[in-house]
């Protein structure tokens, strides 16, 4: 039996060569069909018409910066029964859709939400997650690297992240979509508590794995930064009053939050006093926009805008390449060269050494894991341990195989 076709809305704002990083893990992923749909900036659509994806994919131009009327553009244009979600600044691993999409076979599951990894590429950024009405987030219960739909909480809500998570496209419609008034921050979680509303069912599937690199914008720097609380003070003002919290203890929790962040990044150097009073501020003008935004803003949708546009992916299979560090220049040729004949390429670069490892995407389209023969990859793992170079090789081959596609 076929797969279900799928799209996959990829929204962009200011950040070409980050979009174009994105679309290069795209175009690696291992299932069909599926097409891809990017809501941009006319800048970055200029970028990728005049790339290698020009004519391959849906080029949306939309300058308003408001991520969730963007994806509603996207879903307008999406034309597959499921639609997933990723941001220019996240890698998908070729495996993605094809797990993320698995249970969407049980017709009581409406969602589906994968996890993400972080800057290292190894440890998560987000897990099993379930968010309450007043936007609080707090993990979920799960072990296994198994699916599941996922049980919340009472007065919870199972939470998908906008980074990676995917629907059905009927449900979407039927619902409106986003709600654009929030036009960043909080736009997935208040689509959560609404499926939850509705009596959909959620699936989290860990296997289903992202990773998001916290690309610089006007809120935050490339070293993660705050510049701008202005998005996250508005759209908790509207989440409040839209799903009847007391918004005044909540906003004061809110401020206590951020203003422990801020007071951290101060602490090491990131931040001046200046800086640190202008975010502050940023903040109590979103509050105060945020109280007075009509919610509710969804979209018309229906029948998809254009017909499915099915993207051919430029790599397939899968190709592991090893070495030293010493050899790395040598190696990352050799990866590269194989990304371009069309292989997936897992690049295992390893030092005499007991540094940590880390995993990162590089946009020639191969994987590259580096560190130490005797570092640690996963976290809690310990910080030195004797391992013969094949040992190891095939250990983190393991890590990674059902997300990225090697033999298990």
């Amino acid at each position: 039996m076929q797969a279900a076709a799928v799209s996959v809305v990829v929204v962009s704002h200011g950040r070409p060569k980050s979009l174009m990083w994105c679309l290069s893990a795209l175009a690696g992923l291992r299932h069909e069909p599926f097409e891809i749909v990017v809501v941009a900036d006319l800048a970055a659509v200029a970028y990728v018409s005049e790339s290698r994806f020009a004519g391959k994919v849906k080029l949306i131009p939309f300058e308003t910066p408001n991520i969730a009327a963007a994806r509603n553009r996207g879903i307008e244009a999406a034309a597959g029964e499921i639609i997933a979600f990723i941001d220019d600044d996240a890698a998908a691993e070729p495996m993605w859709l094809h797990h993320l999409t698995m249970p969407f076979d049980d017709e009581s599951i409406a969602a589906s939400g994968g996890y993400v990894r972080g800057r290292n590429g190894i440890s998560y950024q987000w897990t099993a997650r379930e968010v309450d009405r007043a936007g609080r987030a707090r993990p979920l219960d799960h072990d296994g690297d198994g699916s599941f739909k996922a049980v919340p909480s009472a007065g919870f809500a199972v939470k998908t992240e906008g980074t990676n998570m995917a629907l059905r496209r009927d449900v979407l419609c039927q619902m409106g979509g986003f709600d654009e008034a929030y036009h960043f921050f909080l736009d997935e979680t208040d689509l959560n508590l609404r499926l939850a509303d509705e009596g959909h069912g959620t699936a989290l599937v860990p296997l289903a794995e992202v990773h998001h690199a916290y690309s610089a914008s006007h809120r935050r720097g490339e070293d993660r930064t705050v510049r701008d609380l202005f998005d996250v003070g508005a759209s908790s003002a509207v989440m409040l009053r839209k799903f009847g919290q007391d918004v005044g203890p909540r906003l004061e929790e809110i401020r206590a939050e951020q203003r422990d962040r801020l007071t951290d990044q101060r602490a090491r150097g990131l931040l001046s006093g200046a800086q640190n009073r202008k975010v502050q501020d940023s903040l109590e003008v979103g509050f105060e926009a945020g109280l007075e935004r009509r919610f509710g803003q969804y979209a018309d949708l229906g029948a998809p805008k254009e017909d499915f546009l099915a993207f051919s992916p430029e790599r397939s299979g899968s190709l592991v390449i090893e070495g030293w560090r010493w050899s790395s220049g040598a190696l990352r040729e050799q990866a590269k060269d194989a990304a371009a004949r069309g292989v997936n390429v897992s690049l295992f670069i390893f030092g005499l050494n007991a540094r940590y490892h880390r995993v990162r995407y590089d946009a020639a389209g191969y994987w590259e894991q580096s560190g130490g023969l005797f570092g640690k990859s996963e976290r809690h793992q310990p910080l030195f341990r004797l391992r013969r170079f094949k040992d190891r090789l095939f250990e983190e081959e393991q890590r990674v195989a059902a997300a990225r596609g090697l033999p298990g």
